[in-house]
């Protein structure tokens, strides 16, 4: 029995184990029964109802899907932050080059009109024309062509300088507004995602140390019951395709990153969010992707379910918010959620959108 086999047995076994080990009381405590009231006594007002764990649950993972979507806002607004950072750069370099440029060619042209002066107003060649000896009179006319070209040659260099030089302060400046419009998205979405994490783990820290322990049994149990619902399907069926060598490069490095936790916005080394481990997998295996799940999704090509083989990426929810790379035999290696490490899990055990091929 391979590894991938290996792993995706003991994946099926410990989520199997979770669900039998679940205990049935539930542990939210129900509002205690309303005292009887005669028809002439006021109504007491009930005592709020506290909510289900499997409530709270469901809570906390809206919240965090809600995050995860923002993070990739927030990481699409940082590339292109990047991007047009280093555009604004080139930029910069190319106004520094054209202003060079145009003082060199105002300083030849000037030397030109310097010359003229000096000479009445006549260049050179043109006093030479005035010359009764032939051979000067065709140096003249020869000379005086040549002054006419090169002036024109000046002029013309120095307006299409000052035409691009116009140009690259444009393009700047439209960046800046760019690179401005992005930063204030990147603010946004990380006031969204530390606010939504900051709510997600009051509910939880409001939580029984042994709610929390129940909490993530329920966590294990729902993604078993979407993996066993998958694998019932019959979508593993005709999975059984080889990994590419690039693909093999991209699984070797993920699972290599297991048990390092989720930071929102990491890409490692020591930490990563769910599209910031396949994009870093990827490129480890020599084929740089798009670095956002939702960018992942609407770049690379498409592929049937049926057709997956290991290393390609599986997105999840409607909304593209969340990418994990198969493995083979049912798995995949992802960066779930904050609260927790880089794990392997089933590959039905959340909403599958679609899969994507890097190395297609």
């Amino acid at each position: 029995m391979n590894r991938r086999h290996c792993a995706a047995a003991a994946i099926t076994l410990v989520c199997a184990l979770a669900v039998l080990a679940v205990p049935t009381q539930a542990f939210a405590t129900p509002a205690p029964p309303s005292p009887s009231h005669s028809p002439s006594s006021p109504t007491a007002p009930s005592a709020p109802q506290r909510k289900s764990l499997e409530e709270v649950r469901k809570e906390i993972d809206a919240l965090y899907r809600k995050a995860g979507a923002a993070t990739d806002a927030y990481n699409l607004a940082e590339e292109q932050a990047k991007k047009q950072s280093g555009e604004i750069v080139k930029l910069a370099q190319a106004i520094v080059a054209g202003q060079a440029k145009i003082a060199d060619l105002k300083s030849r042209a000037g030397a030109q009109a310097r010359e003229q002066y000096r000479t009445g107003g006549l260049p050179p060649g043109a006093q030479m024309m005035l010359s009764d000896d032939p051979r000067m009179f065709m140096d003249g006319v020869n000379r005086v062509w040549q002054g006419q070209q090169a002036a024109k040659g000046v002029l013309g260099e120095l307006t299409r300088t000052q035409e691009d030089l116009e140009t690259y302060t444009k393009d700047a400046s439209s960046n800046w507004k760019k690179l401005e419009a992005n930063r204030l998205k990147q603010a946004k979405a990380k006031k969204r995602i530390n606010g939504q994490i900051a709510a997600a783990k009051k509910l939880e820290s409001q939580l029984e140390k042994e709610e929390r322990a129940r909490l993530l049994e329920l966590e294990q149990e729902a993604e078993y019951k979407a993996q066993t619902a998958w694998l019932g399907s019959g979508a593993l069926k005709e999975i059984n395709r080889e990994a590419s060598a690039h693909g093999k490069k991209a699984v070797a490095f993920a699972t290599a990153q297991i048990g390092k936790p989720y930071v929102w916005g990491a890409e490692g080394p020591g930490s990563y969010d769910c599209s910031g481990l396949t994009s870093q997998a990827w490129a480890a295996a020599g084929r740089p992707i798009p670095r956002t799940s939702q960018e992942q999704w609407r770049q690379l090509p498409h592929i049937a379910v049926k057709d997956m083989r290991p290393g390609d990426l599986i997105i999840y929810h409607g909304d593209a918010s969340h990418v994990g790379m198969y493995i083979g035999d049912g798995a995949i290696v992802h960066a779930p959620r904050p609260g927790r490490n880089v794990t392997l899990a089933g590959a039905g055990s959340m909403e599958i959108l679609g899969v994507v091929r890097p190395d297609r």
